[in-house]
């Protein structure tokens, strides 16, 4: 039985020249933030993400599948990484108690220490790299824009949507 293909809408050169500035950009803004929190914080941008997802929730702890979609993750690669916050004593993983199949990640003293110390320089480097660059009315078009991406892959990916950020 053949597979049917579909017809290939290709990118104009205006849509590529988005897609490509898109895709660099991110990849070196990325790299930026991270150099600068690992040369100031001795952390790199990924640990700092997951100690940011774990300070928003009230007990500064979280089931770890949910942590994982919530970094747009896998599980096992956000187990490696909890392997090493948990040996530079930054989070603890514990069951969860109201499903002992469960694993709970839990910030620490010394992560919350760390979350407070780098973030100033993680949002230094987000002003000055991004967000000043941008005009108020390009600010709330790209909040726009990649809110309703990250709505259509949660929902393709039956994940479950981000609250709302508003201001």
């Amino acid at each position: 039985m053949a597979v049917e293909q579909k017809e290939v809408r290709w990118l104009s050169e205006s849509e590529m020249v988005a897609w490509r500035s898109y895709i660099v950009a991110t990849m070196r803004l990325r790299q930026r933030l991270h150099r600068e929190l690992s040369e100031r914080h001795d952390v790199t941008l990924a640990d700092y993400e997951v100690l940011v997802c774990l300070s928003l929730q009230p007990d500064r702890r979280m089931r770890m599948t949910e942590l994982a979609s919530m970094l747009g993750s896998t599980k096992s690669r956000l187990s490696h990484q909890m392997v090493r916050l948990e040996a530079d004593g930054l989070i603890r993983r514990t069951r969860d108690p109201a499903d002992k199949r469960g694993v709970v990640a839990e910030m620490t003293g010394s992560g919350a220490e760390l979350l407070e110390g780098a973030a100033p320089t993680h949002v230094e480097g987000v002003r000055e790299h991004l967000i000043d660059l941008l005009t108020p009315e390009e600010q709330r078009v790209l909040g726009q824009a990649f809110g309703r991406v990250l709505d259509h892959l949660s929902e393709i990916d039956g994940l479950p949507r981000l609250p709302p950020i508003t201001s």
